[in-house]
C-alpha cells in the first residue's frame, strides 16, 4: 500500500523516566520533548508520551513508572551488583518495551525513542512498529552497545551533523538539528550584562563563563537547575558577588526575561555539546552569543549572531564576548528565525517518520490529512 503524504501519524514518543516533561525543564532534552510533543499533537498527529510522573498535563503523558527497587542485603558484597537506581529505570523501560510488545502493539505508525536509554533500540528487531532513535549525546557505552542489537527498521537521527559524526563509527544518522518556540523566545531590549544558562554542572562549566565575563569588564546573570551539588560549592558559589548572580532554576518565561535583558549569552561547554539550544534561544531572544568552539556550536553559532572562542581558551570567550556585545539585535534574531525555528525541526522530524515507516515495510493506518486536521484548505 501506498503511503499518503500528510496523513495524520499515531506516534509513541519515548522521553526520560527520570525527569518530568514540564516546566522548569531538567535540561535541554526535556525541553526539546515538550515543544515536540507539542507541536506535534498541534499539527493533528496523535502522540501518546510515555514520560516521568509528574509531566505537564496539557501533553497528557502515560507515565513511566518507575518501580522501587531494593536488592537482598545477601548480594551488596557482590562488586559487580548494578546501583538500585539503574535496575529501576531498567525495570522502567522494560515495562513499557513489554506493553508496545503486547497490547499496545498496533496502536502506533511509529515509535520516537526521545530518551538515552539503551532498552527501546536493544529490543528495538521484536517490536511490529519501526523505531526512531535521536541521538541526544556522544556515544555512551549502554546506548552503543545496544545498536548491535538494533532491528533493520531501526533509524537515527542526530541533533547536530558533530553528534552524528560522533555515531558514525556505530550507526549512520541523518541530522535533524533542535529548534525553539519563536513565539516563546521572544527578541528582547538587551541591556549592560552578560547570561549564563543552562544545567549547573561540570561539563557546562559555568565558572568559566564567569570568568571570561569579568575578565570581558561585565557582571553576569546566570540560571539553571543544579544538577552536581559538589560542583557548585566548589567551583560557582565562591564566585557569586553582586556582579555574579544565580538566580535559581526558572521558568521558562523567567528564563527569557534574563536572557531576552542580557547584552550576551555566554556558552562555556568543556564537553562536545551535542547541539547548544541555550545559545539557539538566545539567539531568538536577538541576544548574541559568545560560545567555546565545541560539539554542535558552531552549526548553531554563525558570525551574524555570535562569536566562538577556542575551546576551554577563557581569555578568548572574554574576547569573543566582547566582540559579540556589538552585534545587531535585530540581525540575530533574523538569524534565528531562519535556522533555528521549532516548524523546521517539526517538519523534518515528519519526515524522518515517513522515512522510518517507509523503511520498516508499514503503511500508517488511514487517517484523515494533517492539513484538515489543522483546519486548513
Amino acid at each position: 500500500m501506498e503511503r499518503v503524504a500528510g496523513r495524520r501519524l499515531r506516534i509513541c514518543l519515548i522521553a526520560s523516566s527520570r525527569f518530568p516533561i514540564r516546566e522548569p525543564f531538567a535540561g535541554g532534552m526535556e525541553s526539546h520533548t515538550h515543544l515536540l510533543a507539542r507541536s506535534l499533537q498541534q499539527r493533528g498527529h496523535q502522540v501518546a508520551l510515555f514520560a516521568a510522573p509528574g509531566s505537564d498535563p496539557c501533553l497528557q503523558a502515560e507515565e513511566i513508572p518507575v518501580p522501587r527497587f531494593s536488592g537482598r542485603s545477601s548480594g551488596r558484597p557482590d562488586v559487580g551488583a548494578l546501583p538500585a537506581e539503574w535496575m529501576q529505570e531498567h525495570h522502567a523501560y522494560l515495562g513499557v518495551m513489554l506493553a508496545l510488545l503486547g497490547a499496545r502493539a498496533r496502536d502506533f505508525d511509529v515509535i520516537h525513542n526521545n530518551s538515552l536509554h539503551h532498552l527501546p533500540v536493544a529490543m528495538s528487531p521484536m517490536l511490529p512498529v519501526p523505531l526512531l532513535t535521536t541521538l541526544h549525546t556522544p556515544p555512551t557505552p549502554w546506548l552503543e552497545s545496544a545498536v548491535a542489537f538494533a532491528g533493520a527498521a531501526a533509524r537515527f537521527v542526530a541533533v547536530s551533523a558533530a553528534t552524528a559524526v560522533a555515531w558514525q563509527p556505530y550507526v549512520p544518522a541523518t541530522v535533524v538539528r533542535n529548534g525553539v518556540d519563536l513565539a516563546a523566545w521572544r527578541p528582547g531590549p538587551g541591556g549592560p550584562d552578560a547570561v549564563w544558562t543552562g544545567r549547573i554542572a561540570p561539563e557546562k562549566a559555568p565558572h568559566l563563563a564567569v570568568q571570561a565575563a569579568l575578565m570581558a569588564g561585565m557582571a553576569i546573570d546566570l540560571a539553571g537547575p543544579v544538577m552536581d551539588e559538589a560542583y557548585f560549592r566548589r567551583e560557582l558559589k565562591p564566585l557569586l558577588s553582586s556582579t555574579v548572580r544565580y538566580h535559581g532554576h526558572l521558568s521558562r518565561e523567567g528564563m527569557h526575561a534574563l536572557v531576552s535583558r542580557a547584552r550576551v549569552a555566554v556558552v562555556s561547554p568543556v564537553w562536545d555539546e551535542p547541539y547548544g539550544l541555550v545559545a539557539a534561544e538566545a539567539m531568538a531572544c536577538g541576544t548574541p552569543v559568545a560560545a567555546f568552539r565545541r560539539g554542535g556550536l558552531p552549526e548553531v553559532v554563525a558570525a551574524e549572531s555570535g562569536r566562538l572562542a577556542p575551546a576551554e581558551d577563557t581569555a578568548a570567550l572574554a574576547e569573543a564576548i566582547v566582540a559579540a556585545s556589538q552585534l545587531d539585535r535585530a540581525g540575530v534574531r533574523r538569524y534565528a528565525e531562519r535556522h533555528c525555528s521549532s516548524q523546521r525541526m517539526v517538519e523534518e522530524y515528519e519526515q524522518a517518520y515517513e522515512a522510518t515507516i517507509d523503511a520498516g515495510g508499514r503503511a500508517p493506518s488511514p487517517a484523515f490529512p494533517v492539513a484538515e486536521a489543522r483546519g486548513e484548505t
